[in-house]
């Protein structure tokens, strides 16, 4: 225990100017795990399923037998509506200990602004019980409607949360405090596995952590639980200088959004950027017959098409790494974020933007 806590002050004097290094990786065996159930959210104000909804009737049915109680028929209820309820297992959550929990409505149900959820059982991906919901539905959207049909609505009243929702009933193992501490990067790179591999060795001792490849790093750790515990608590604090992030351009298709990082580098190109202006006017022209012609009064219909190419102006991309130099240079011709993401695509085919193109 007196070599953690020198190892702590150790750490409290270490100097860095990045990251933590709780920011920059995930530990194996800390994870959360999704859990979902089904169930029946009721007390509604005539705004649950309606009577054609024929899971939510049987599932009505079934919990009604299930309390000694049976219908000659099927029964056409407004004021319940069945949903899917989702939740989250934070990792190390012991038995007894209550989560928050989603509710969704799977059905036509209008609202379920009121409801209540009946017991609902939460299962993993391995078909076991972990929580058990119930409770009021908080939804945060509001609805109106008018007798002609009319209907106004203000964020989603299909889905709400019940916070504190779920009791957890059983508990997920976890093989954190088993062998070595494995440490996995969130940003796959084989610099920055080196160097959290050497300022672990640096501040501990040597040896104590390798990189295994650019997404893992092993660490030795003590075995003793509140050891264990202290050792992983002093890991997470410890300043670690990542690497530069790769060279990227995101484009965002439905937003016209251009992101570009700060490692991007232009080689010399010319670039030309004009566009192309489609005028279409549509009229319509009336044809008189003569004075004592037969003929009838016709509306005949006359397009006008013209296609104009804008003046653009031709400037030099300059040999250039900063991110400043680039949008300046792009901005001189006035592109539009549509306009920038052509440049950007021609001069990568061209072979002078050294960067990844994602289009998301």
């Amino acid at each position: 225990m007196k070599k953690l806590l020198s190892i702590l002050l150790l750490l409290t004097a270490w100097q860095a100017h990045a990251e933590r290094l709780l920011d920059l990786v995930d530990i194996q065996g800390v994870r959360s795990n999704q859990l979902i159930g089904y169930g029946l959210v009721v007390g509604l104000d005539g705004t649950g399923d309606s009577g054609s909804t024929e899971f939510t009737n049987q599932s009505l049915v079934n919990m009604l037998r299930e309390f000694g109680i049976t219908l000659s028929k099927e029964p056409s209820v407004d004021n319940v509506a069945a949903v899917s309820v989702h939740a989250e297992l934070p990792a190390f959550v012991r038995p007894g200990q209550k989560i928050n929990v989603t509710v969704s409505s799977i059905g036509d149900a209008k609202s379920i602004r009121g409801g209540a959820l009946l017991m609902t059982s939460l299962k993993g991906i391995d078909g076991e019980v972990y929580a058990i919901a119930q409770g009021n539905v908080l939804v945060g959207g509001a609805s109106a409607s008018g007798a002609s049909g009319s209907r106004v609505t203000i964020n989603s009243t299909s889905a709400g949360i019940i916070p504190n929702g779920a009791i957890v009933e059983r508990t997920v193992a976890s093989g954190f405090n088993h062998g070595p501490i494995i440490l996995n990067l969130r940003e796959r790179s084989f610099s920055t596995a080196r160097t959290i591999a050497s300022t672990i060795n640096k501040v501990i001792g040597p040896k104590v952590a390798s990189a295994l490849n650019g997404s893992t790093v092993e660490v030795r750790a003590p075995q003793e639980s509140d050891q264990r515990v202290t050792y992983m608590a002093m890991l997470e604090e410890m300043q670690v200088e990542p690497s530069a992030p790769p060279a990227r351009v995101i484009f965002n298709s439905r937003t016209g959004t251009v992101v570009m990082g700060q490692n991007i580098r232009v080689l010399p190109a010319a670039v030309s950027h004009g566009s192309l202006v489609v005028t279409v006017r549509e009229s319509t022209e009336v044809s008189q017959p003569n004075p004592f012609g037969q003929g009838t009064t016709t509306a005949i219909d006359k397009s006008d098409v013209q296609i104009e190419e804008q003046k653009g102006r031709t400037f030099i991309m300059p040999d250039s790494v900063s991110l400043q130099e680039i949008v300046t240079a792009i901005n001189s011709v006035g592109a539009t974020p549509t306009d920038l993401m052509s440049i950007l695509q021609a001069l990568k085919a061209a072979g002078a933007l050294r960067a990844e193109l994602i289009v998301i």
